[in-house]
């Protein structure tokens, strides 16, 4: 004869199963990125240009970039025409310039940025989209309110990135200053 169990489980590997299950689902929906520290990026080279506006310390005081500064500085750069450049141009030659591309106006923004005080903010290259086939370039501030996507290029104002998804501004790599980030989605990372 043989006997057949209606509970082959006992009560506490199911328990840990569902909890297991729940936190495993749950992580995807913190689809923000994080950024893990590096030495180096493929990008370091190209950098080289800039390396001054990225070293450059933050305005003294208290910091001076609210929101609406940061959105007229945002139209300000958005008004400039599009030009590709390969090389990374300075804050002064987007100024004046006729043309400037991603990498040009993000570099300004951060510069003008820093210099008005604004802390946890980062350069970050990456993807536009999840379909986009070239990189991209941004910033992101970390303010009191949330995280925004600065994007002088495509938009006229700065995007909250909790309502962008997680399939608009995949970033790829990071600069803050001296450090330098490699980005890794919060789900892969969990998973590891």
């Amino acid at each position: 004869m043989v006997f057949i169990s209606i509970r082959p489980y006992a009560a506490k590997k199911i328990l840990v199963l569902v909890v297991g299950l729940i936190c495993l689902f749950s992580i995807s929906c913190f689809a923000e990125s994080l950024y893990l520290s590096v030495s180096s990026t493929p990008y370091d080279k190209q950098m080289t240009r800039i390396n001054p506006v990225l070293f450059c310390k933050s305005g003294p005081g208290k910091q001076n970039a609210s929101l609406a500064i940061v959105n007229h500085w945002i139209e300000d750069l958005r008004a400039i025409p599009y030009g590709f450049s390969p090389e990374w141009k300075t804050p002064a030659e987007v100024e004046s310039g006729a043309v400037a591309d991603c990498k040009g106006k993000a570099v300004a923004l951060y510069q003008r940025m820093q210099l008005h005080g604004a802390d946890n903010i980062r350069l970050v290259i990456g993807r536009r989209t999840s379909l986009s086939r070239r990189t991209h370039a941004w910033i992101e501030w970390n303010t009191d309110t949330g995280t925004y996507v600065l994007d002088p290029t495509i938009n006229w104002t700065a995007c909250r990135a909790d309502k962008l998804g997680n399939r608009a501004y995949i970033p790829l790599y990071a600069y803050a200053g001296n450090r330098k980030y490699r980005a890794a989605a919060a789900a892969l990372y969990a998973k590891n």
